[in-house]
């Protein structure tokens, strides 16, 4: 299955508007984190403003909170790094959301902030919980319908099920995840247009569960740069935004 797309994203002749390219997080408990957590839109914001630069983007979103695991709700705002800017902590991520959860929202979200890009890492809760791999497919490819609803020139990066803990151990769970992994590939490669690019991001590099999660799913510090690091270079390589990642994996 191709891995990358064969379209190279233009930024400038698809925003539709005057400001600088919008980005929209898109995940489930991996992407808005626990209170205490940088988490991977931490790092990804701040290798957009080494790159991109002030004004040179922005991140979008209906949300900005953490997930509070003592309320069992959405309610934290203690970042890791205090300092972390409001405006930047902008996200549409749910613990315990998928797919299944984001297809019927994406559109109104994408319209709202009038998000250009799309950075989705979804399908572990969808798969664990909810559906199984061709009926997560289908909503993956009703999700970026909808999104394009809302904005036909949009551009989306989709993050293939990563390693987790209960694939480690359950074989029948793996083939699932690797299945719905080889659908969404399908997808990419059938819904891919020059107008509304979408581009498969690469497993992170090295990634290792029992290093860099605090639980065999969740990512700690150097998950969190692997994961930014999985779509900043997917960006870069493919379309020409931004540049390769430059976290300090060695140092998080």
């Amino acid at each position: 299955m191709p891995q990358v797309s064969t379209v190279t994203y233009r930024a400038v002749e698809v925003i539709g508007h005057d400001v600088a390219m919008r980005f929209l997080f898109v995940g489930d408990s991996m992407t808005i984190g626990r209170s205490g957590d940088f988490t991977w839109r931490y790092r990804m914001w701040q290798h957009l403003e080494a790159t991109l630069g002030d004004g040179g983007y922005a991140i979008t979103g209906p949300r900005t909170e953490l997930y509070d695991t003592e309320a069992g709700a959405p309610l934290s705002h203690a970042y890791g790094d205090p300092s972390f800017p409001a405006p930047a902590r902008r996200h549409l991520a749910g613990w315990g959301e998928g797919w299944l959860h984001m297809a019927p929202v994406v559109a109104d979200a994408v319209r709202a902030a009038r998000a250009d890009v799309l950075l989705v890492s979804l399908g572990l809760i969808d798969l664990g919980f909810y559906t199984d791999s061709d009926r997560t497919a289908l909503n993956a490819r009703e999700f970026i319908a909808a999104a394009r609803t809302a904005n036909p020139h949009v551009g989306m990066v989709l993050l293939p099920v990563i390693p987790n803990i209960r694939a480690e151990s359950d074989a029948p769970f793996a083939a699932e995840c690797d299945r719905f992994n080889t659908l969404l590939a399908q997808a990419v490669a059938d819904l891919d247009t020059p107008s509304s690019p979408l581009l498969l991001a690469p497993r992170p590099q090295g990634y290792d569960i029992h290093t860099d999660t605090y639980d065999g799913t969740h990512p700690g510090p150097t998950g969190e740069h692997r994961l930014a690091a999985a779509f900043a270079d997917a960006l870069h390589q493919a379309w020409g935004i931004g540049g390769r990642y430059a976290g300090a994996l060695a140092s998080a």
